[in-house]
């Protein structure tokens, strides 16, 4: 039999089929296979499984994904985490209030995004503190320009008032689309905003250090039946972790940089201390933004590190 992963709560995933939804665990022959991965099976999987006498299944296999969004394992830092597969949509979610996202979080984001090829969004929440914050609107606005620059959409969007909440539920329909962002960024109260009935459940910002705190505690797709889409809810994620990426490459998934590329002198150009780099050249001209250009280098400082660290 054969269905669509939409839950996974540790070792069990909720799979749904046309004869109903039903927990599965995966074959055990499956997890030797040599994976690196903390989670061999996510959200978003096709899989087949086997009915078992206890009313549960057997995964007994996982078809090929056609993309998916990974990051580095924060506890083992030698395996990769995967959010979710099979996805046609990433909605970052962020706040420039409290939380503040990190610039640099997104950035990581949006790199492994365009590194297989899935569209990408920017949902500022929260965007109704903004009128009683000017230094808040200040930073929303200049955040809204530098993104928008570089062409990705960026939707100002309150849980709370139900700004932009129309124009996202447009931009889902038809679509799986992934909502990923920090802990209070107020991604669960942005689904229930998004689809009346769904019901999740949502938290407070920590008052002893102003960060959210986890209520999402697992992975999991909601249909979304008017609008022929489905939402998949994710834990709040405090860092990102690159996997997979070379130095050499890295510049190709800022569309900004990509445009440069190919008038740098040398073909192997870091674009951090070469002579005739095109894209530092067009950082001077403002044509890409010295933050964004900050966020290239950090990453690039980072692959050097696991690089390093990996020869040691």
């Amino acid at each position: 039999m054969e269905g669509l992963v939409i839950r996974t709560t540790g070792s069990w995933y909720r799979v749904a089929s046309s004869d109903g939804c039903i927990e599965c665990r995966l074959r055990g022959s499956y997890r030797l296979r040599g994976s690196k991965q903390t989670n061999p099976v996510v959200v978003g999987d096709r899989v087949s499984y086997e009915l078992q006498s206890d009313g549960t299944g057997l995964i007994t296999d996982i078809a090929d994904r056609t993309n998916y969004i990974v990051r580095q394992s924060i506890k083992l830092s030698k395996q990769t985490h995967v959010l979710a597969a099979n996805i046609d949509m990433l909605c970052i979610v962020a706040s420039m209030g409290s939380p503040r996202t990190s610039t640099g979080f997104i950035d990581r984001l949006l790199v492994t995004a365009e590194a297989y090829r899935i569209p990408a969004c920017l949902l500022l929440n929260k965007s109704d503190l903004c009128a009683a914050d000017t230094a808040h609107r200040q930073l929303q606005q200049e955040v809204i320009r530098r993104y928008r620059q570089v062409g990705y959409p960026v939707h100002e969007v309150s849980a709370l008032t139900g700004q932009g909440i129309e124009t996202v539920r447009q931009s889902v329909r038809g679509k799986t689309v992934l909502f990923s962002g920090h802990s209070g960024v107020g991604k669960s109260a942005l689904l229930n905003a998004l689809s009346p009935g769904l019901g999740l459940r949502v938290g407070a910002i920590s008052d002893w250090n102003r960060k959210g705190m986890h209520t999402t505690t697992f992975t999991e797709m909601h249909p979304i039946g008017g609008l022929d889409a489905y939402l998949i809810d994710t834990p709040g994620i405090k860092e990102f972790g690159l996997v997979d990426f070379r130095v050499e490459e890295l510049s190709h998934f800022f569309p900004e940089m990509r445009r440069h590329l190919h008038q740098c002198h040398f073909a192997d150009c870091t674009h951090r201390h070469e002579p005739s780099c095109a894209v530092r050249a067009a950082v001077d001209r403002g044509e890409v933004s010295v933050e964004r250009y900050q966020s290239y280098l950090n990453m690039v400082d980072s692959l050097f590190d696991t690089t390093r660290a990996a020869l040691r």
